[in-house]
C-alpha cells in the first residue's frame, strides 16, 4: 500500500465516522459553513482544509498555498479566513455527532462521569492583559475512557455540575470548583449520584436540626481513626437544606505536609495570614457524596474520587498529542473553529488509543 493510498483510506474512514459525505454536506449547509461551491468545491474539501490549517501548524497564507498545490481549493488567505469564521457551529455539530454516537448503555454496573475543565489563553495583547481564556467544560466517562460532553465558553463561564446532562444511576465525580449547592441538588434530583471534593469552608454545614456543624472539631475528633463518615446537611438559598454524606479521609503525613506548605505559599502570595483551620483541613481529603454508605463505604468513596486523574490525563493528551494551544487569531469566531477542530480530532482518535485497564468495582 502506498503512502498516498493509506492517507486516502484514513480520510475515507474519518468521513465514515462523521456520518459519510452526504451527512457532512448537509450539516455544513445547515450550520452555515458551506452554502455554495466556489473556490471550495464541497464540504468534505472544506473540512480537510479546516483541519489542515488548525492542526497543521500553518498560517493562513501557507494553508492557502498548500490547498492550491494539493488541488483542494484555490482561494486567498482572506477568503480562507472568512471560511474559518463561519465554521465554528459546524465543528461543534461534528464533535457533537461523535459524542452522541459513542454513547452506549452499560452492560452492568454504573457509569462514572468525571467532570473537569481546562483552559487555553486567548490571543492578543488586550486578552493577555485581562487574563482572557477559552475554557473547556468536559465530562469523561468510565469505563469507556472517552469524552462524552464538551462545552466551550470564555473565562466568564464558571465550573458547574449542571452544565452536563446526567441519566439516572450516573455517578458524577468532580473537584473543589464544582462545590455549589444548587447544581448538586439538581443532579441528585435527576436520580444521579455525586462525589465532590470540598474545601472546609466550601458550604454552610448543618446538623440534622439545622444548627451549625463544626467541621474542624469533627476532623479533630476523627484524627486517630483517620476517617470521618457521617450525614451532613448543606444550607441552600430559598430551599430546604440538601441532605448528603460527609466523607473525610486523612492524608498520609508526607502528603499532608506538602498540602500545608502549598497552603502557606498561596496565602503568602495573596498577602494574607493563613488560618489554623486551613492548616488543619489541609491534612484531609474532604468529600461530599449522595452515595449510600452501605453500598459505598468511605474507602470506596476515596477510591472512586482518585479516578479523577483519568480526565487530567485526557487533557494532557489533548494538549500534547493533538497540540491544543492558544488560537493564533484574536477573532472569537476563528478561535472557536480552531479549538473545536482540535476537539474533533481527539474524538476521532479516541477509538484508536488503548486505555489502561481500570477496575472501578461498580457493583452496587
Amino acid at each position: 500500500m502506498t503512502h498516498e493510498s493509506l492517507l486516502n483510506e484514513l480520510w475515507q474512514a474519518t468521513l465514515t465516522r462523521l456520518g459519510g459525505r452526504a451527512a457532512i454536506e448537509a450539516s455544513a449547509r445547515e450550520n452555515g459553513a458551506f452554502l455554495r461551491s466556489r473556490a471550495v468545491v464541497c464540504a468534505t474539501d472544506l473540512l480537510r482544509l479546516v483541519l489542515a490549517y488548525c492542526l497543521g501548524g500553518m498560517g493562513l497564507r501557507s494553508a492557502s498555498a498548500w490547498a492550491a498545490s494539493a488541488g483542494l481549493a484555490d482561494l486567498s488567505n482572506v477568503a480562507l479566513l472568512k471560511r474559518l469564521r463561519k465554521c465554528g457551529a459546524w465543528m461543534e455539530h461534528l464533535a457533537g455527532t461523535l459524542l452522541s454516537n459513542g454513547i452506549r448503555p452499560e452492560a452492568g454496573g454504573r457509569r462514572i462521569r468525571l467532570l473537569d475543565g481546562t483552559t487555553v489563553p486567548k490571543a492578543g495583547k488586550e486578552a493577555k492583559k485581562n487574563s482572557g481564556l477559552w475554557r473547556l467544560h468536559c465530562a469523561f466517562d468510565l469505563p469507556e475512557e472517552r469524552f462524552s460532553f464538551i462545552e466551550l465558553t470564555d473565562e466568564k463561564g464558571g465550573e458547574r455540575l449542571d452544565r452536563t446532562p446526567f441519566a439516572k444511576g450516573d455517578i458524577a465525580i468532580a473537584d473543589r470548583g464544582y462545590m455549589h449547592p444548587e447544581p448538586l441538588a439538581h443532579i441528585v434530583e435527576q436520580g444521579a449520584d455525586v462525589i465532590v471534593r470540598t474545601p472546609w469552608t466550601g458550604a454552610r454545614w448543618l446538623n440534622e436540626d439545622s444548627k451549625p456543624f463544626d467541621l474542624l472539631a469533627a476532623l479533630e475528633a476523627a484524627e486517630n481513626a483517620g476517617i470521618l463518615d457521617r450525614p451532613i446537611w448543606i444550607a441552600r438559598k430559598n430551599a430546604p437544606a440538601l441532605a448528603l454524606r460527609l466523607v473525610a479521609i486523612r492524608k498520609p503525613p508526607l502528603a499532608a505536609e506538602t498540602a500545608r506548605a502549598q497552603a502557606r505559599q498561596t496565602a503568602q502570595r495573596k498577602g494574607k495570614a493563613i488560618s489554623s483551620g486551613t492548616l488543619a483541613a489541609a491534612g484531609w481529603v474532604i468529600l461530599v457524596t449522595s452515595l449510600d454508605a452501605k453500598a459505598f463505604p468511605a474507602d470506596r468513596i476515596g477510591e472512586l474520587y482518585r479516578a479523577r486523574w483519568r480526565i487530567e490525563m485526557a487533557f494532557k493528551r489533548l494538549k500534547s498529542l493533538i497540540g491544543l494551544s492558544a488560537p493564533p487569531s484574536e477573532d472569537p469566531q476563528t478561535a472557536k473553529t480552531w479549538i473545536l477542530a482540535h476537539l474533533l480530532m481527539i474524538l476521532l482518535l479516541e477509538p484508536h488509543t488503548s486505555a489502561p485497564e481500570i477496575s472501578p468495582r461498580m457493583a452496587a
